[in-house]
């Protein structure tokens, strides 16, 4: 499993993350997500799951690299995502550390739909294979996590739906599951709600 490490190409310089309510928002909900194995780390030591929020147009604050590991995270361990470019696989951020591996996909669905504002990407192996099982809203199973191919497909994608917020598998990035929506609240909300029916017998 190659879960968890950077494809792009990183242009990263030192920085201040801008602090705000929605941040403070997604950590606590990103903590609770932590507490339910939703966000953490395998045996192996590679971590999983990362979120985001939108900040001032298609730019956006998102778990550094390398933190599945951590309950709590401190203001350092986000980043601020200026710009990216699928089609040069480059990111480029603002920060201590460098942005989440899969940081093309959460600029993908924000540059593909302005009313977004909160990207959640989580692992569950039940809620992966029961959302593939009900042939419910998927990426497609050739295309791998953290690549331009993979955020031309999560562009498309989003662009599809007319209401928030959304779900969907990423069926070539095994447990992967990403939640997309207005706020952290609702996304989380729509999150939590799914996870729970795939738990029920």
């Amino acid at each position: 499993m190659d879960d968890g490490y950077i494809k792009y190409s990183s242009e990263r310089r030192e920085g201040n993350v801008p602090e705000s309510a929605q941040l403070e928002a997604l950590n606590q909900a990103r903590t609770s997500l932590f507490d339910l194995g939703l966000i953490g780390v395998y045996p192996d030591g590679v971590g999983y799951g990362n979120l985001s929020v939108r900040s001032t147009g298609d730019q956006f604050v998102v778990t550094g690299s390398a933190t599945g590991r951590n309950r709590i995270l401190r203001h350092d361990q986000y980043c601020l995502v200026e710009a990216f470019s699928a089609d040069r696989n480059v990111v480029q951020s603002v920060g201590a550390l460098p942005a989440s591996s899969e940081a093309m996909t959460h600029g993908a669905i924000y540059a593909a739909n302005p009313a977004v504002y909160c990207v959640v990407h989580v692992h569950s192996r039940t809620l992966f294979a029961y959302w593939l099982a009900s042939n419910r809203l998927a990426t497609s199973a050739d295309i791998p996590y953290g690549t331009p191919a993979m955020a031309h497909a999560v562009t498309q994608l989003v662009q599809r739906q007319s209401e928030l917020p959304v779900l969907f598998a990423m069926a070539g990035h095994d447990e992967g599951i990403v939640a997309y929506g207005s706020d952290v609240a609702t996304t989380t909300a729509l999150l939590l709600a799914e996870w729970k029916r795939s738990k029920t017998p």
